[in-house]
Parts: structure tokens; sequence; C-alpha cells
């Protein structure tokens, strides 16, 4: 395969379009400022991509293998800017660019339903000593089930409602629901795949979420996103597009938008870069997760809402859950019954359930 060395990350050029007279130094952007060692993109088509153009396949087949072409390794960056704002002297927010190298594994592989799981393994080169170490983050997930007619959808405040599908609506589509870094759920939309002689794409229906954490931290405006997202498969990755508008909520609907959000993630595919440290943690730890999918899955499935407490004892879910996986030894030696019950006494603290 013919490929390309990247330049460094402090060789990177940003541009941002959309407000060319804003003032001088107003729109810089904000995000990830850390800088990771050089990669190779991958110049030749993948074979994923192949395997999706054969002739002959059927639609769920052509379906099931645009979404495995998502799995892989990856220089993934993320650019998001506020396109337009609806609000008396409103004044444009700077745009939030950052980037990472990242694996996405495939969990689950069954006819009807495969998950993808999300780490980040940034690789640091110390210009002294020219060490080389590595930083792992277990990222986020999506999960992808065919023709599914229960959906769990964002409300409010951190709440998640369970919601009915008719057969007819589900018919032929694919449902992507997606979870946090902890495996708590984020948002789930249905769309369907549309494939033409060398392109795949699905669409999301409308869908409601949380704020991620590139706003949360730093904002408290508004309540939640709405909004469409788009994946396309390319010859050499996938791009995953947002459209989202910036939403503040009354006391039970809408009741203004602030602004309207264009977000442009794209997954490029790299070689000879080095992921042992994101292996090695995904096979040290992949019980564990397994036994948190396993919670929430019960929980999801046998309540009609479920609300997730910001903090307990002054943590967050995902620092009680990776604080648990850090301490996992090594590879087999996990004790799944401890981690199981450790998992539900914390999921029982951070959770509120109807029934």
């Amino acid at each position: 395969m013919s490929a390309v060395v990247t330049g460094s990350a402090l060789d990177r050029q940003q541009f941002t379009y959309a407000w060319p007279f804003a003032p001088m130094d107003s729109m810089k952007p904000r995000g990830g400022t850390t800088q990771g060692a050089d990669v190779t993109l991958q110049r030749d088509p993948d074979q994923l991509w192949f395997y999706i153009q054969e002739s002959g396949l059927e639609k769920i087949e052509k379906d099931r293998r645009a979404i495995r072409a998502m799995s892989g390794a990856y220089r993934a960056s993320f650019d998001f800017l506020e396109l337009v704002g609806f609000e008396e002297n409103y004044q444009p927010k700077a745009p939030y660019q950052s980037w990472g190298t990242e694996y996405v594994y495939i969990v689950t592989d069954d006819p009807f339903f495969i998950s993808l799981q999300h780490v980040l393994v940034m690789s640091f080169v110390n210009p002294d000593s020219n060490e080389v170490t590595s930083a792992v983050v277990k990222h986020w997930r999506q999960d992808w089930s065919y023709e599914d007619t229960v959906l769990n959808v964002f409300d409010n405040n951190n709440t998640w409602r369970r919601i009915q599908l008719p057969k007819t609506e589900a018919a032929g589509k694919w449902s992507q629901a997606v979870f946090q870094v902890d495996d708590s759920p984020r948002y789930e939309s249905i769309g369907r795949w549309v494939h033409s002689s060398n392109y795949s794409s699905w669409e999301s229906g409308e869908t409601r979420r949380p704020l991620p954490r590139r706003e949360f931290s730093v904002r408290d405006d508004y309540d939640l996103l709405v909004g469409v997202n788009r994946h396309t498969i390319t010859p050499t990755g996938w791009v995953h597009e947002e459209d989202n508008l910036k939403v503040v909520v009354g006391e039970s609907e809408i009741a203004r938008n602030i602004a309207r959000e264009s977000g442009f993630n794209r997954y490029e595919r790299i070689i000879d870069h080095d992921f042992s440290a994101g292996h090695e943690y995904w096979s040290r730890t992949k019980q564990f997760w397994a036994d948190v999918r396993a919670a929430w899955d019960v929980r999801l499935r046998i309540h009609d809402e479920i609300t997730l407490r910001e903090t307990v004892d002054g943590k967050r879910l995902f620092q009680v859950m990776f604080s648990y996986a850090e301490g996992i030894p090594a590879e087999g030696r996990y004790d799944s019954e401890d981690g199981t019950s450790f998992i539900n006494s914390t999921l029982d603290a951070f959770t509120r359930v109807s029934k």
C-alpha cells in the first residue's frame, strides 16, 4: 500500500470558515493542544472498502460490510463550528478542533447486531530522550441493530426514555446507539444505509443528545443538542457529519434555539502505528467492560426511564469505572463475579429508574 508520512501536529494548519469578519483572534480554535507522534496515512483503498463494492450482495450484507468498515486504525480529527446564531446580539463561540489516534474494535459481529468500541491511543515523543510514551483512553461505543423497534432516547436532565417503533418504520433500517466512555447511554436513532457503485452512507433521524464534554466543560447557556448524524464510508476511512441545534429547554418542551452547529469528524486510516498499549488495555479489561455493557443492557431493557446522577461522592461515573478498570491485573486474572458486584452497586448508586 502506498502511504505518506504526515508532518507532526506542530505542522498542522487550521482553517475555519464562516466568520471572516469576526474580531481578530476571537475565532481561534479551542481544543486539544498536545502534540502526538507522526503518523503514516494509508493512501490506497482499504480491503474493507472493496468488500462493500462486491457485486451480487444482498442489501443487508452490504449494510453489514459498511458498518464493519469503520473498524481498524485511524487518525481521527474533530471539527465543530457554530454557523448561525438565533438570539439578539449573538456572538459566535470559538470553534473546536482536536485530533487523536484511535483504534476501533469489533466487539460483537452477529447477523443483525454489530458493536464497535473506540479506544484512543496517543503516542508522545520526548524531544530530549526520543522515548515514546502512550496514553490510552477508552472512548465511545456504537451499537448497530437491524430493524430495531425499541430505542432508548435522550430526553433532558440526564434522563433516557425507552420508546417503541412500529415494525413498518424499522423495516430495512439500522439503529445506531451511541454510548459514552463509561458505557452509559448517550443517544440512539434509526436510519437507512444507502449504497451506490462507490458510495455507502447512513443518516439518522433527528436526535436529542446531552452536551458533549467539549461543551459542558466550558458552557452552561444551553441544555441539549438536537441534530442529525451521517456516517459515510470512504476508500481510506470514514467521516461522521453532524448538523446540531443548541437548545434551551423549558419546563417540558424546547423553549428556544441558541445556535446551529456543524460538526465534521474525519477518520483516516493509518498504517505502521504502534497501538500495542491499546491492544494490551483492551485485552486486559474487555471482560470487565462486557460485564458493564451487560448490566446497562438489563437496566435499559426493563425500565421505561433512567436518570443518571452527575456525581456520587464527588466523582463522575466514568471516573469510578475507569479507576476499577485500571486496577485489573494481567489478562486472565479478572474476577467477573467481583466485577459484576462492583458494577451493579455502582450503577445502583448513579441511576434513578422508573418502574
